[in-house]
C-alpha cells in the first residue's frame, strides 16, 4: 500500500537544515493504491459491483477510524476532509475511494446500459461525481505535507478521470488534451523510479493509447490534432514548467539509490528521509565550530541509521512472510540494508577520528601525553580498523575486488597510526627496543600504501613519517642513556654483592671468581649469632604435678539386676508365668 509518515522528529539537531528545505511528511503511491485493490476485489473478473462495495465499505472504516462520520442513525451531518485532518495520510484516501467508488458504479452501469439505454445518464452523472472527488483529493495534496510524486500523481489521476468524463460525452477535444496530460505524467513518473515500479505506470500508458486513437480518429482530421497538440503544448507551457519541476523534486526524494554501479529502489519513509540526511550531512558537519559539537551530531545520525537499518529489516521480514514474494524484492532489501551498514561503519570510523582529534587536541595543549591517553587512542584505532573489517565481510560485496582492495589500503594507513601510537606508549614504560620496532612497523605500513591513498589520508601519513623519524632518534637517544645508567648501577650492585658471601646472595646471580680461588667468600665462619624463639619445654611435665579431683561419690550404685526385668518382668510377676522357678 502506501509508504509510512515520515516524520523525522528525533533529528532536532539538523532542524535549521530543515527549515531551509522541507522534507515532506506524506508520501502516497495513488496509482499502486486503486491498481492493488482492483485486482483484489473484484475487477479481475471484471465484477465492478463487488470493488464498488469494497470502495463503500473501507470509507466507512477510513471515516471511523478518523472520527469523521457523517452523523449517526437518524441524522446527516456533512464532513468533508480538510487540510485540518491531514495528521494522518488515511485522510486522503477518503476522497481516492469515493472517486474510485463512483467510477466503478459508472462502469457497472455502462455494462449494464447496453440494455437499458437510460441508465447512460446516470453513467455520466457518477463520472461528474468521480472528477468532483479527484479535484477534492488534488486540493489536498497539494499542500506542503505531500512530496512531489505524490502531486504528480494527483494531476494524473484528475486529468485521468475528466478525460473519461469527456469520452463518455464525446467531446473529444477536451478528452484527448486531459489523456495526453495523463500519459505525459505516467511517463515522466515511469523515467524517474527505478525499474522495478516503472513497470505499473508504463501499463498504464500503454492502457491510454486506445483511448487516444479513438479520440483522435473521431476528430477526423490528422491536422487538426497536430495543431490541436500544438496549441495545448504552448497553453501549458506553465504545466511543463511545474511538471519538470515536481520530477526534478521526484528525483531528489530519493525514491532509488545506487550503489557500487547497481541501483535499488528506497520505498519505506523513515529510509528515504536518512538518506536524504545522509547526503547533506558532511556540510552540516561543516557548520559545527566545535568537535563535541560534531561528535553530538554524528552520535545522532548513528541513532537515526540504526532506525532505518531496522525499518528495512521489518521490511524484509514482511517480504519473507507474503506468499509470493518475488526474489528481486528481498534481493533489493538486502543489497539496501548492506549499503546502510556500509554508511554506519564509515560514520563509526568517522567518530572515532573526531574522537581521537579530540585527545590530541586536549593533551596537546598541556604538551604532552599521558600513558593512558595514549591507550585510549591506540583502543579507538582498533575499533576504527575492526570497523573497516566488518566492511569486507559485508554481504554481497565479497567478489568486489576493487572495493576489498581499498579497504584493505585503508586498514593498512591505520595500522600504521595504531602503530606508532603503541610505540608511544611503550616509550612510557622505557621499552625502548619494542618502540623501536613498533616505529619502523609503522614505516613499511606508510611505504606501501602512501602512494595508493586519498589526499587528506596521505597529507597526515606524511606527517606521521616526519613525526615518526624524530621520534626514533629521541627513542634511541634514550636507550643510550639508560644503558650508560644501568652499567653504573650493575657495577655498584656488583661491588656490593662482592662483600656478601655466597650463602647471602643464592637468589643474586654474580659471577664471582674469588669463590674459585683457595679463600671463597662462601659462608661466614663462624656464624653470626641470631636470635631463636624459645621452645617451652616445662608444658611435657606439668601433668605429672596436677591434682585431680576424686568422683567416687558421684558415682551412683550398681542396680539390681532383678529390677533391670522392666515392664516384662511386672506382666510375669502380674499373671504369674514366667518367672523363676526355685
Amino acid at each position: 500500500m502506501s509508504n509510512q509518515t515520515v516524520a523525522n522528529e528525533s533529528n532536532k539537531e539538523n532542524a535549521p537544515e530543515n527549515e531551509e528545505k522541507k522534507i515532506p511528511i506524506f508520501s502516497i503511491e495513488i496509482l499502486k493504491i486503486i491498481k492493488e485493490a482492483q485486482q483484489q476485489h473484484g475487477l479481475r473478473h471484471n465484477d465492478y459491483q463487488r470493488y464498488r462495495g469494497y470502495c463503500t465499505r473501507r470509507i466507512r472504516r477510513l471515516r471511523k477510524v478518523m472520527h469523521l462520520q457523517q452523523g449517526d442513525r437518524r441524522h446527516f451531518r456533512k464532513k468533508n476532509v480538510t487540510e485540518t485532518n491531514l495528521t494522518d495520510e488515511r485522510a486522503v484516501y477518503i476522497p481516492l475511494m469515493l472517486a474510485e467508488r463512483a467510477w466503478s458504479y459508472a462502469m457497472q452501469l455502462r455494462v449494464e446500459a447496453n440494455t437499458e439505454p437510460r441508465k447512460k445518464f446516470h453513467l455520466v452523472s457518477r463520472l461528474r461525481k468521480a472528477s468532483s472527488y479527484a479535484i477534492q483529493l488534488q486540493k489536498l495534496c497539494e499542500s506542503e505535507k505531500f512530496d512531489a510524486r505524490t502531486q504528480l500523481e494527483t494531476q494524473a489521476y484528475v486529468a485521468w478521470c475528466e478525460g473519461m468524463l469527456q469520452f463518455e460525452l464525446q467531446e473529444w477535444k477536451p478528452a484527448i488534451e486531459n489523456l495526453k496530460k495523463a500519459q505525459m505524467i505516467y511517463e515522466k513518473l515511469a523515467s524517474a523510479l527505478n525499474e522495478e515500479d516503472a513497470i505499473l505506470y508504463r501499463n498504464r500508458y500503454e492502457e491510454l493509447e486506445p483511448s487516444l486513437r479513438f479520440c483522435a480518429y473521431n476528430i477526423g482530421n490528422e491536422t487538426d490534432v497536430n495543431q490541436l497538440l500544438h496549441l495545448r503544448n504552448q497553453a501549458q507551457g506553465d504545466l511543463l514548467v511545474t511538471l519538470d519541476t515536481l520530477m526534478a523534486q521526484t528525483r531528489d526524494s530519493l525514491s532509488e539509490v545506487t550503489w557500487r554501479n547497481r541501483t535499488v529502489p528506497v520505498k519505506n519513509s523513515r529510509v528515504r528521509t536518512f538518506l536524504l540526511a545522509n547526503r547533506d550531512f558532511n556540510s552540516l558537519l561543516d557548520k559545527c565550530s566545535t568537535l563535541a559539537e560534531k561528535s553530538d551530531s554524528l552520535e545522532q545520525h548513528l541513532m537515526d541509521c540504526k532506525d532505518a537499518m531496522l525499518a528495512i529489516r521489518d521490511d524484509i521480514k514482511t517480504e519473507q512472510k507474503m506468499d509470493g514474494s518475488s526474489t528481486s524484492s528481498a534481493s533489493s532489501l538486502q543489497y539496501l540494508h548492506t549499503y546502510l551498514s556500509f554508511i554506519r561503519l564509515e560514520r563509526s570510523i568517522q567518530r572515532n577520528l573526531l574522537l581521537i582529534e579530540s585527545a590530541l587536541e586536549s593533551d596537546g595543549k598541556q604538551g604532552t601525553i599521558g600513558s593512558k591517553k595514549l591507550q585510549d587512542i591506540t583502543r579507538l584505532y582498533e575499533i576504527l580498523i575492526q570497523n573497516i573489517l566488518e566492511e569486507q565481510q559485508l554481504p554481497g560485496l565479497e567478489d568486489d575486488s576493487d572495493f576489498q582492495e581499498k579497504l584493505i589500503i585503508k586498514a593498512k594507513a591505520y595500522k600504521a597510526f595504531r602503530c606508532y601510537y603503541i610505540g608511544q606508549s611503550l616509550s612510557t614504560l622505557h621499552r625502548w627496543r619494542d618502540t623501536m620496532a613498533m616505529y619502523e612497523r609503522a614505516l613499511n605500513h606508510i611505504s606501501s600504501v602512501i602512494n595508493q591513498v586519498d589526499d587528506d589520508l596521505k597529507t597526515r601519513l606524511s606527517d606521521l613519517v616526519n613525526t615518526i623519524e624524530s621520534s626514533k632518534y629521541c627513542a634511541h637517544a634514550q636507550s643510550v642513556l639508560e644503558q650508560d645508567n644501568e652499567e653504573e648501577l650493575d657495577s655498584l650492585k656488583n661491588a656490593k654483592l662482592q662483600k656478601l658471601p655466597l650463602t647471602k646472595r643464592l637468589d643474586e646471580y654474580y659471577e664471582d671468581s674469588s669463590v674459585l680461588g683457595k679463600d671463597p667468600n662462601v659462608i661466614k665462619v663462624p656464624p653470626e649469632m641470631e636470635e631463636i624463639p624459645c621452645k617451652p619445654l616445662f608444658f611435657d611435665v606439668a601433668l605429672n604435678f596436677v591434682q585431680l579431683p576424686a568422683f567416687k561419690k558421684q558415682q551412683q550404685p550398681a542396680s539390681d539386676p532383678a529390677n533391670k526385668e522392666g515392664i516384662s518382668g511386672f506382666v510375669k510377676g502380674l499373671w504369674g508365668w514366667g518367672g523363676k522357678k526355685k
